[in-house]
């Protein structure tokens, strides 16, 4: 995995159940947009919100709707509902799997570090491992991450902690290894391609794929000061639909792109009509950067 990664929203029916259509609607559309590799049923999905039935649906809809990688959430809390959950991903045409670190218990580096290598030990694709302290409370150190990518089916880590100083630990502990380093954070998206990081999983993806496609690309072609540019127009925006507004503000926003995808499940409610002015407005200066 690398290049622009999209945690894909997931749409539902006014009835609340999981729009097929519409998610594969959507899937070409941010294919059509740029982006390189598809995340579903990450914390932008409401995978939290969704049952392990639901969770397989959605990959197979999404890995049907397109011939980019597919990278599935596939975490829970215990050890065997995640070897499931990804067993079932890999069958629906998942190419690899996201696993969060479970964290309802707590669980030191060292007991989460035998976790996965067991996990990935037994699963059937590559494990990613996914870093988001925001919701888990618990970033995994860059020490127990330089351990797991010596093992030969543990593919990379999604740092979603918004730190640059983690991701440049991150990309040079494990620069001997044939692992990826992905950022979460679309405010540092340039940033981190500075530091080394492979690529982003990005809920701005959701929004703006063109634009953040566009950072990946001229990073990448060598304009790096033009994709800094481009990443700070895109920063307000980012932080609206991911640390004030959330999961509600990306289907705001998908909705104002000519993308519905219904309201977020319980207990999450749909953003109001003030929020969606105020989003209208930031997604027209981040289409016009």
């Amino acid at each position: 995995m690398h290049g622009t990664g999209v945690p894909l929203a997931t749409p539902f029916t006014e009835a609340g159940a999981v729009d097929h259509d519409a998610l594969a609607s959507l899937t070409t559309w941010l294919e059509d947009g740029g982006v390189d590799f598809f995340v579903p049923c990450g914390s932008t999905g409401e995978a939290p919100l969704l049952t392990l039935e639901e969770r397989t649906r959605v990959v197979e809809t999404v890995a049907a709707a397109t011939d980019k990688p597919v990278l599935a959430g596939t975490g829970h809390e215990g050890f065997e509902p995640t070897l499931e959950a990804t067993e079932r991903a890999a069958e629906s045409g998942a190419d690899a799997a996201l696993v969060v670190t479970p964290s309802y218990y707590g669980s030191d580096d060292a007991a989460l570090g035998r976790y996965y290598r067991e996990l990935a030990d037994a699963s059937p694709i590559p494990i990613y491992c996914y870093s988001v302290p925001k919701f888990t409370d618990h970033a995994l150190s860059p020490r127990t991450v330089e351990s797991l990518a010596s093992h030969e089916n543990v593919a990379g880590i999604k740092d979603s902690s918004g730190s640059l100083e983690s991701i440049q630990r991150l990309v040079r502990f494990t620069d001997d290894a044939d692992f990826s380093v992905l950022v979460g954070s679309g405010s540092v998206y340039a940033a981190a391609l500075d530091t080394g990081a492979a690529g982003g999983v990005l809920a701005l993806a959701n929004a703006v794929p063109e634009r953040a496609a566009t950072v990946f690309e001229r990073h990448r072609g060598g304009d790096v000061d033009g994709a800094r540019s481009l990443n700070a127009d895109l920063v307000e925006l980012n932080r609206a639909i991911t640390a004030r507004y959330g999961v509600p503000g990306v289907k705001a926003v998908l909705s104002l792109r000519g993308q519905p995808v219904g309201s977020p499940r319980r207990p999450l409610e749909p953003v109001d009509d003030d929020v969606e002015a105020e989003l209208e407005t930031l997604l027209s200066v981040a289409l016009e950067a």
